[in-house]
C-alpha cells in the first residue's frame, strides 16, 4: 500500500510540475522549394527542361580549374533542344541556374560576366570575366 502511495505521489509531482515538451521534426526530403524540387534528395529546378534535375547526373560536367581551396567544385550544363540555350548549375551561385544564350557566328553562350565556350570536339569550357573558371576534362 505504501509502495502505490509513494508511485501515484511521484507521478502526480510529474504530471503537476512537469513540462510539456513538443519536439517537431524535419523529415528528409520534406524540404521542397517553390518549383517542388527536394533539394535534400539533391534535386534543383532546371529552368530550360522545366522539370526537377540532379546536376551531378547530367552528361555534361566541367571541373573547377584552380580551387580555392582543398576542395574542387563541379558544375553541370544542359542544353536546350534546339542548342539557343545553355543552362549551368554552379555550386557558388546560391540562387537558381544561369541561363546563357548561344551568341550568333559563334559556339559560345553567353549571359553577362558568364560565357561558355566549345572547345575540341565536344569539350566545354566556362569562363567569368574571360577567365577559365570550369572546364570538362
Amino acid at each position: 500500500m505504501k509502495k502505490t502511495a509513494l508511485f501515484g505521489a511521484i507521478v502526480l509531482s510529474m504530471m503537476a510540475f512537469g513540462q510539456k515538451k513538443t519536439i517537431v521534426l524535419n523529415k528528409v526530403g520534406n524540404d521542397k522549394d517553390a518549383h517542388g524540387c527536394k533539394g535534400s534528395a539533391g534535386y534543383t529546378y532546371s529552368q530550360i527542361k522545366h522539370d526537377c534535375i540532379r546536376a551531378f547526373e547530367q552528361k555534361i560536367k566541367l571541373k573547377e580549374v584552380k580551387p580555392a581551396g582543398t576542395a574542387t567544385f563541379m558544375s553541370a550544363v544542359i542544353f536546350s533542344k534546339d542548342m539557343k540555350q545553355a543552362e549551368i548549375f554552379l555550386p557558388d551561385v546560391a540562387s537558381e541556374s544561369i541561363v546563357l544564350t548561344k551568341q550568333t557566328k559563334t559556339n559560345s553562350w553567353k549571359n553577362g560576366s558568364y560565357t561558355l565556350e566549345s572547345y575540341k570536339k565536344d569539350r566545354y569550357r566556362l569562363k567569368k570575366n574571360n577567365k577559365i573558371v570550369y572546364e570538362q576534362m
